[in-house]
């Protein structure tokens, strides 16, 4: 697999000029202001308050907006969309919730409209520094499977693209940091296992002169809704 990252491929396969867009699990935002920059009206929907606030405290990119929200309820009316995009999202969506989430995007899309969802493979590097605090092995798997019943809800695959993403912290804690911010029920068992992820991330990691680089493989799925 090639070498890319998350943030060049989506604007590489769909051109985001006069698109409108919903970021579902947008985080702190840098997706968002990142498909902002490339001329589409990006909506960023989170369901962390913490996170929210980290991405309306950001410098914008343009007239980006955030609204708090859950990908298997969205407010949006039918049909006034162009894109949805999951990025490293549905899988953080409760398991028997990814089907509903996949057919309310289907719901707000216009006819045409494209759905993009960007999933971790549970190999590599990053995975492995992972698991001891955090396996989402089954979670990946879950995302899959409701991946593979999009059709159920008017959705046809165009395109299915894997390469291999790769994440770079400056140091172990800056890693702790970026963990925390998305999942900070896991705070407790992090402190359990410091000393653990402390050796997997100076034996798993490469050395670059940004901090300690770790591979993800990912997997793009882009669905397009029927007419």
């Amino acid at each position: 697999m090639k070498k890319r990252q998350n943030a060049d491929v989506l604007p590489s396969l769909i051109d985001l000029k006069g698109q409108k867009v919903a970021d579902i699990g947008c985080g702190a935002g840098p997706l968002t202001r990142l498909m902002t920059r490339h001329g589409a009206t990006v909506i960023g929907v989170e369901c962390s308050k913490k996170q929210l606030e980290r991405a309306r405290a950001a410098k914008p990119a343009g007239n980006e907006i955030y609204t708090e929200g859950v990908g298997e309820d969205l407010s949006f009316e039918n049909e006034k969309l162009d894109l949805v995009v999951f990025l490293n999202s549905l899988h953080h969506i409760a398991p028997e919730n990814q089907d509903k989430a996949l057919g309310e995007a289907a719901r707000v899309l216009k006819p045409g409209g494209r759905v993009y969802v960007c999933e971790p493979v549970a190999k590599g590097k990053q995975h492995e520094l992972m698991q001891p605090v955090h396996d989402e092995t089954e979670t990946y798997r879950a995302a899959l499977g409701a991946l593979k019943k999009a059709k159920n809800y008017g959705l046809t695959q165009e395109k299915e693209i894997t390469y291999i993403h790769t994440d770079c912290y400056a140091d172990f804690e800056a890693f702790q940091a970026h963990l925390l911010s998305i999942n900070p029920h896991l705070e407790g068992r992090f402190a359990e296992l410091k000393e653990t992820l402390e050796e997997k991330f100076e034996t798993l990691g490469h050395k670059t002169d940004d901090g300690m680089e770790f591979t993800q493989p990912a997997r793009v799925n882009l669905f397009i809704k029927d007419d």
